[in-house]
């Protein structure tokens, strides 16, 4: 079916002296957005992180447009090059090899000499590993109630790998990273040991591709789960549960109520629950009572 079909992309504002940040699919090419190639039929040019990971992509939609390197070893140079065209008033989108440019790929330098020459940078989303392993994550982002820190690669470094080890095991909040194929064996076995026992992670692989898969498991499941594994090529994002506070250390209801009544002259009762939960690691439901118990309070005085 022809994009000239669909009359709402006539809908779409494509204003020259802009660059494009259009994602691409992660795997699966039927995953393309009808807007990424409204964008990419209609701009004077397209920068890759790699140009022959891109062609068969846009040879594969008939896009035929000028295709230039802009990858992590030349992008400040690069960036001026996109940036001259710009400046002829030519739209110029700019693709990683995979999803989103910019995360935790190449595009971001990009995005900041653009803006700093003065020149419009327009996104165009699509699909993403980290909301795609999030959709089907139940019972590992369940404690966090939806909040998520997102770490990029796991780091080469051990004492960075230290820090973040640490990080993960008392955030309340849902940790997610990217893993190579080379390092995931180690890095899983890491979590094993560093993590609590009944912490939930969530292994996905090969995401919107042929052999991809989702498997939730404990931490202390992650060695038996490693032996039986069939395949552990391909791309990684690992979930970790965020950190559960046990009843014992839960914060008494009076020093919550301290924390609730120095901010209620400032804020309302769903903001002031809102910190709470994010500060304390508190579920909503009882930062929201701390909150109203403190209005009460102040109402009575």
């Amino acid at each position: 079916m022809e994009l000239s079909s669909f009359d709402f992309l006539k809908q779409q504002d494509l204003p020259t002296g802009a660059l494009y940040m259009v994602a691409t699919p992660i795997g699966n090419m039927g995953d393309i957005t009808l807007r990424a190639l409204h964008v990419l039929n209609n701009v004077d040019g397209v920068a890759c992180e790699d140009t022959r990971h891109s062609a068969p992509l846009l040879q594969h939609f008939g896009i035929h447009k000028k295709c230039v390197a802009l990858h992590e070893h030349n992008e400040i140079a690069g960036a001026q090059n996109i940036i001259q065209h710009l400046s002829q008033n030519e739209r110029w989108a700019y693709i990683s090899d995979a999803g989103t440019p910019g995360v935790s790929d190449p595009g971001a330098r990009l995005v900041n000499a653009v803006q700093k020459a003065g020149f419009r940078i327009i996104p165009i989303p699509g699909a993403s590993a980290v909301s795609s392993a999030i959709s089907a994550s139940g019972s590992v982002m369940l404690p966090s109630e939806g909040r998520f820190q997102f770490l990029g690669f796991w780091p080469n470094k051990a004492k960075e790998r230290s820090a973040l080890i640490q990080d993960i095991r008392s955030n309340s909040k849902t940790s997610i990273f990217f893993e190579s194929p080379h390092q995931i064996r180690e890095t899983l076995m890491t979590l094993s040991k560093e993590l609590e026992s009944e912490r939930q992670v969530l292994v996905g692989r090969e995401l919107t591709k042929k052999f991809e898969q989702l498997v939730t498991l404990t931490a202390a499941a992650i060695p038996e789960w490693l032996e039986k594994a069939e395949s552990l090529k391909g791309e990684f994002i690992i979930l970790v549960a965020g950190r559960q506070a046990s009843a014992d250390e839960a914060p008494e209801h009076s020093t919550l109520l301290l924390w609730a009544n120095a901010l209620s002259p400032y804020l309302g009762s769903k903001e002031i629950a809102a910190v709470l939960a994010q500060t304390l690691g508190l579920s909503k439901k009882d930062a929201y009572q701390a909150a109203l118990d403190a209005k009460g309070q102040s109402k009575e005085q």
